[in-house]
This record gives structure tokens, C-alpha cells and sequence, in this order.
């Protein structure tokens, strides 16, 4: 059968099965930090953390991340192709999205770095310094979830 492909809809998917997966590293990376700092003192349990934060982040995370901007990216370039034209960059629906997804991509990177440090034996901060930051993806994904979806402020 010749089944005709919708590359929006294709790579729409896929943009998500990639949030998806960028989230749950983002979300559980900060976990395993604080087990790590909880049993920082017992070697053979440090060493178990680490591969699984390397791990996490190298083969789950980062990749995820540039996909999430890979199909992200396509997405916009379908859009403004096909679609609407360059009108919907002004839309503050579509501003709030571009903003989480720049701090989401921060907050990844700032992981990355503390995770480097954990690596080398240094210090990253507390266990309930790792508990209250651990959201922050969270909240900024259902900013971005809602501004997609409500798409507010549309002319």
C-alpha cells in the first residue's frame, strides 16, 4: 500500500515521545543526586549512582533534549511553510512556550554541570536543596503544556 505520510503529524509525535523522555530524566536525575548524597559516605553505593547518572544523561537525557529541538525546529519550519506564515512567533502563547523550553534547557545544562562535579567528588548542594528544585521542570512543562494547548493571547 502507498500510505501517504503527514510529516507534521510524524514528527509531532515524535517531538513528544522526546518530551517524554527528556522529562523523566529531568525529573529523576535530581533524585539520584540526593540518594548519592545520602550514601555519599559508602563507596560501593556512589559508584552504583554514578554509572546510573551517567547513564541517565548520556543516553536518555541529551539525546532526548536534541531531539525534543530537532523535531521542535521541524515543527516550526512545517508550520511556517505550510501554515500560518511567521505570524505565530508573536503570539505569547507561542513566546511563554519558546521561554520554558530556553529554562528547561538551562535547568538541563545546570544538571549536567552538577553532575560533572558529583563525578569528581565535589559537593552539589544538600539533599533538600535537590527536594525543592526537583520541580522545577514540572512546572515550567505544564506552563508550556497549557500555553500550546489554550494557545492564549491568539489573534
Amino acid at each position: 500500500m502507498n500510505w501517504p505520510i503527514n510529516w507534521y503529524d510524524l514528527f509531532r509525535g515524535l517531538h513528544i515521545v522526546a518530551v517524554i523522555a527528556w522529562m523523566a530524566g529531568l525529573l529523576y536525575l535530581p533524585r539520584l543526586f540526593i540518594y548519592h548524597i545520602k550514601h555519599s559516605d559508602v563507596t560501593a553505593v556512589t559508584d552504583v549512582f554514578k554509572v546510573m547518572e551517567r547513564n541517565l544523561l548520556r543516553l536518555i537525557m541529551n539525546p532526548a533534549m536534541i531531539a525534543v529541538w530537532i523535531f521542535g525546529i521541524a515543527l516550526i519550519v512545517i508550520h511556517v511553510r505550510d501554515l500560518e506564515g511567521w505570524k505565530f512567533f508573536q503570539e505569547p502563547w507561542f513566546i511563554v512556550k519558546e521561554l520554558g523550553i530556553v529554562g528547561i534547557t538551562g535547568y538541563h545544562h545546570f544538571l549536567a554541570v552538577r553532575f560533572k562535579k558529583l563525578q569528581r567528588g565535589e559537593p552539589i548542594g544538600t539533599e533538600s536543596f535537590w527536594r525543592k528544585i526537583n520541580e522545577i521542570p514540572f512546572v515550567l512543562a505544564i506552563i508550556m503544556v497549557l500555553a500550546v494547548t489554550l494557545q492564549f493571547g491568539q489573534n
